[in-house]
């Protein structure tokens, strides 16, 4: 019987219960947030939000929506926990990080509340494994405040663009410079490394943009040490989303197309490099 089919034991009443018929979707979204050992997991009834923040200065989220799980049931208006996501990945590839093909790895996860470890039950080939996760409580999340509204410039580009990019950039650079403009360059990455500045010019018709939206000139600088975790997002997604606001923090947005062809996010807010004077732009 599919985990999705199961009823939960008489008398348990979970405040958030889950079930997955591959594994891998939440795995692999989970490894493109993993930066950091610990997570803080809210889970609404839109689905499952999963946060990794480092020194105040990057936030990633990782969205997994409702529908994309077989069952998805929250009893509260939203449940949250830390956990650590280094044991939540090695619990969910506890079959192996690759099933052979035609295979995949069964999950069903449930958690009943403040105080109660997050338990997994995984099935692959009639073989069930149960993990007990300790939870912690979640501390405060910084709130990088990136509506809509308050975005200045923002260009959409399929991901093999970015790709090349951060593979022709030199990352000796302690920074990475972004230029976006409704005017010439448009928009440019440059680094500052061993062998001198790079400079690498996206034309606003390039193929490799599909939405330019630029109101006013910025350049803004943010360390590359930051942004280097973003990339295990960018390997996995087809479209990237590049936003700033008026602060010039940066919003990438990743959109990811997992084996079955549904679509989730990941996402990566970072603060700009203030160790800069307006000499050096």
């Amino acid at each position: 019987m599919p985990f999705s089919a199961q009823p939960p034991a008489s008398g348990e009443r979970y405040a958030l219960s889950a079930s997955l018929d591959n594994a891998r979707h939440l795995s692999s979204l989970l490894r493109a947030v993993h930066f950091q050992d610990h997570a803080t997991c809210l889970a609404t009834a839109s689905g499952l939000r999963v946060t990794v923040e480092d020194a105040k200065c990057i936030q990633a989220n990782a969205f997994i929506q409702a529908e994309i799980f077989q069952e998805f049931s929250v009893q509260e208006e939203s449940v949250m926990f830390r956990i650590s996501l280094s044991v939540l990945l090695d619990c969910l590839t506890i079959f192996g990080s690759s099933s052979l093909p035609g295979t995949s790895t069964a999950l069903r996860m449930c958690y009943r509340g403040y105080g109660y470890p997050l338990m997994l039950f995984l099935e692959e080939g009639g073989v069930v494994t149960v993990c007990k996760i300790n939870t912690q409580e979640p501390e405060e999340l910084l709130d990088f405040d990136f509506c809509s509204t308050k975005v200045v410039n923002k260009i959409i580009l399929q991901s093999e663009g970015l790709r090349e990019a951060f593979a022709e950039l030199d990352m000796t650079s302690e920074v990475l410079q972004i230029t976006m403009s409704p005017d010439k360059p448009y928009f440019r990455l440059s680094t500052f490394g061993n062998a001198g500045s790079a400079h690498l010019d996206y034309p606003r018709d390039s193929d490799l943009i599909e939405t330019f939206h630029c109101n006013q000139t910025q350049t803004n600088r943010y360390k590359i040490s930051l942004l280097k975790p973003s990339t295990k997002a960018l390997a996995l997604s087809c479209k990237v989303s590049i936003r700033t606001d008026a602060q010039g923090f940066l919003s990438l947005q990743y959109m990811i197309r997992n084996e079955d062809g549904q679509i989730c996010f990941v996402e990566y807010y970072c603060c700009p490099d203030e160790d800069i004077t307006e000499a050096e732009l």
